[in-house]
């Protein structure tokens, strides 16, 4: 009885051991090696962002004050004409637009040294008296841009004295503006310049804009749960002519750039003034043209995947199989997907296929999904079950992930870059961009790049700057 009885109790557990062996089989499938290990390297299309510019003669105004006040004309030769004279600006200047020129009034007065009198026989007989006069002077401008300065060509509309210009000899008032007017075509012409010259500085508008771009080139987060970042890159700006109308000058300017979304780790801003070209032109289009990289890491995308593993099972009958992890990298332009597995069987089988997206559910899922020849041929011959093709197909559709939340969430946080979203004092960024569309997938040797593209319109306006 007990030789029967050990005899039992080893046939069973005979029995337990093969049935282990059975059910948990190991399977050894060559990995496919990654192509290189060279850096990241993919094409990216570039956006062109239309800002039609609105600034307003106020600003211009409160600029130009700054630039000219007080002495804006000297004369200390009393021989040459008879007359010194200084000119200061004794009130702001004023703007308004009439029929697309600019006039300007400027409130003057008018302190001057002057000499009269006569010579006969060799005798003179001068006097000098100073005059201080008040005029208020209208020039009128024709309006440009140059080099993103405004540029004028000014000429004096009309000269109006508060008094006419005299001096008081023996109780009589004399006139002597055949002295003041000739003097006054003296400072004519510099008055102009002068005006020219300080319209020119004070509205240099290279360092606000490219201020503002080195502020929006600045990478954000764009989805912290996914790690996902945005970052635009200024190539080229474009600006048309300026054009004088209602009160207010605009221009068309145009950002050519390049735009990221990027999986992971804060990248770095490349933006660089010193590189940014600034080129005129006669038009450009009216709405802006976004072409956006979606840059996701293998590893990002590594984790997301196997989240959407957690808690299943594939198999048959009572052979089944769980994933632990998913890990993905680049081969010859297809994806190699890894998936460690445990179960009736353990170890790691490999699957290839192309990247593709889906439109509708806006997923980055892989096509022509297979396993790597030499897994097939392991597992027909270790575990065949697992290669049936709808067991491939149950695990096909949990090798996806979506980035909807990620062009949502991106599209949510430009939003308050262009919702009168204000990088200085002074200037005011609005506009709206529509919904972006799948353009195509890119395999790199480091990451999975999607590339999006979209359309949209943008403003910018320049209202209270000091």
């Amino acid at each position: 009885m007990k030789r029967i009885a050990l005899s039992c109790l080893l046939f069973m557990l005979t029995a337990v051991f093969i049935t282990g062996c059975s059910t948990a089989k190991r399977i050894e499938a060559l990995k496919p090696e990654p192509s290189d290990n060279a850096p990241v390297v993919y094409e990216t299309s570039t956006s062109f962002i239309n800002v039609p510019v609105t600034i307003t003669l106020g600003d211009i105004e409160t600029q130009l004050n700054k630039f000219l006040s007080g002495l804006i004309y000297e004369d200390k030769d009393i021989n040459d004409d008879n007359i010194a004279m200084k000119v200061w600006k004794t009130a702001p200047i004023k703007f308004t637009e009439t029929k697309g020129r600019l006039q300007t009034v400027v409130p003057i007065k008018v302190t001057a040294n002057v000499k009269y009198g006569a010579s006969a026989l060799g005798i003179s007989l001068y006097d000098t008296r100073e005059v201080n006069l008040d005029a208020v002077v209208t020039f009128n401008s024709k309006v440009g841009l140059s080099n993103w300065k405004m540029t004028t060509v000014t000429s004096i509309e009309s000269l109006e004295w508060k008094e006419s210009p005299t001096v008081t000899v023996g109780g009589k008032k004399i006139a002597i503006t055949y002295l003041i007017n000739p003097a006054v075509k003296l400072f004519k012409s510099q008055i102009e310049q002068e005006l020219d010259k300080a319209i020119h500085k004070a509205t240099d508008f290279k360092p606000q804009v490219l201020e503002a771009l080195q502020t929006i080139s600045n990478p954000f987060m764009a989805n912290e749960q996914y790690e996902t970042w945005f970052k635009l890159n200024p190539v080229e700006l474009y600006v048309t002519d300026a054009v004088l109308t209602n009160k207010q000058i605009t221009m068309e300017m145009g950002l050519k750039c390049t735009m990221q979304t990027m999986v992971g780790q804060k990248p770095k801003s490349s933006f660089k003034k010193e590189d940014v070209v600034l080129k005129a032109v006669s038009k450009m289009p009216d709405k802006v043209n976004v072409n956006i990289a979606a840059v996701s890491t293998y590893a990002s995308a590594s984790g997301i995947i196997t989240k959407n593993f957690k808690g299943q099972e594939f198999g048959s009958g009572k052979k089944k199989v769980t994933v632990q992890k998913v890990e993905l990298w680049g081969k010859e332009g297809k994806i190699i997907i890894a998936l460690d597995l445990t179960g009736s069987i353990n170890g790691t089988i490999y699957l290839s296929g192309y990247p593709s997206y889906n439109p509708a559910t806006k997923e980055i899922y892989f096509d022509q999904l297979d396993y790597v020849l030499n897994t097939k041929s392991v597992l027909l011959k270790t575990a065949n079950w697992l290669a049936e093709g709808y067991i491939l197909k149950k695990i096909e559709e949990s090798c996806r992930y979506s980035i909807k939340d990620n062009l949502e969430e991106g599209r949510k946080n430009l939003m308050p870059y262009i919702s009168n979203y204000s990088p200085m004092e002074g200037i005011f960024i609005n506009g709206s961009i529509n919904e972006l569309e799948f353009d195509k997938v890119q395999v790199t040797n480091k990451a999975i790049i999607a590339f999006l593209k979209g359309t949209g319109k943008i403003d910018l306006k320049i209202n209270g700057m000091k």
